[in-house]
This record gives C-alpha cells, sequence and structure tokens, in this order.
C-alpha cells in the first residue's frame, strides 16, 4: 500500500484514510481517462459512447468530494496536486492518440473493477458507520453498462 503523509500513525483511522486517499488518486485518474475518452471515441456509435462516457465521469467525479471530506472528517489530509495524484495512483493513464472504442470500453471496465476492489478494501478496514460512503452500487451500474457495450462490440468483431 502507498504511505501517505498523516499525523495520526498507524493507528486504524491512519490506515482507512491512507486507503481512502489511494482510492480518491485512482478515481482522479479515471475520471480524466473516461473524458479523455468522451473527447477522442469515434465511430459509428459515437453518440451513445459519447454520452455514456460522459455520464459516468460525472458519478465518478461526483464521488470525489465524499471521498476526501471522509479524510479529512478523520483527521487525514487528502490529494494537494496533479503531482500527488500521480505519486499515489495505480490505475494507469492512456496517452495513446488512437484507442479503438472497443478497447476503451474493456480498459475502463477493467478499472472500474479495480476501483470496486479499492472500495471493497476501504470497506474491510471500517466500521459500519464510516463504510457507508463506500457502497459499491455508485460504481456497479457503470460496470454494468461496460460490460453490456463490450460484450457487444466483441460480438459484433466476431
Amino acid at each position: 500500500m502507498t504511505n501517505t503523509s498523516n499525523h495520526l500513525g498507524s493507528g486504524s483511522n491512519g490506515e482507512i484514510f491512507n486507503a481512502l486517499t489511494v482510492l480518491l488518486a485512482d478515481m482522479f485518474t479515471l475520471y480524466v481517462k473516461m473524458k479523455n475518452f468522451h473527447w477522442h471515441v469515434s465511430g459509428p456509435h459515437f453518440r451513445d459512447y459519447h454520452l455514456l462516457l460522459d455520464e459516468q465521469a460525472a458519478q465518478i467525479f461526483g464521488t470525489t468530494d465524499t471521498i476526501a471530506e471522509r479524510v479529512r472528517k478523520l483527521g487525514g489530509t487528502t490529494i494537494r496536486s496533479i503531482g500527488h495524484i500521480s505519486r499515489l495512483q495505480r490505475i494507469t493513464d492512456n496517452d495513446i492518440d488512437k484507442v479503438a472504442p472497443a478497447d476503451m470500453l474493456a480498459e475502463l471496465l477493467h478499472d472500474n473493477r479495480l476501483i470496486v476492489g479499492e472500495m471493497r478494501h476501504v470497506h474491510a478496514l471500517c466500521d459500519e458507520q464510516d463504510s457507508a460512503i463506500l457502497r459499491t452500487r455508485g460504481i456497479d451500474g457503470p460496470i454494468a453498462m461496460l460490460n453490456t457495450k463490450a460484450d457487444a462490440l466483441s460480438a459484433r468483431a466476431s
């Protein structure tokens, strides 16, 4: 696990807010990747994918403030810059000039699954009250939608 600076030592709150800060870095990374793909998607399903990616990016971005505020409530500090995000992120960037829509969806599906795994890890660190913000239903919908789109693309490619 990536270690972020804090003033609480190695207690349970420290573990929780360190894990939340790494999750937050990945959420921002995923948000930027979704916007990248949203801006650069092409092909016969442009409009559907363009709207899908924009909607999902908004959902991801919408969770960031809640996560960051929980870290602060626990007494920690959270993301301070793009550089800080890049030091913590586990999700990889995608700087490729041209990415096929099927590859975009497959990559986003993989990344969303990583996020869900991180959420479940943090959930396991928390007691019932602190884990309420980490319910995965907010991201399970995007994963189901990406699965459906990826399956449809695979079927057409076969």
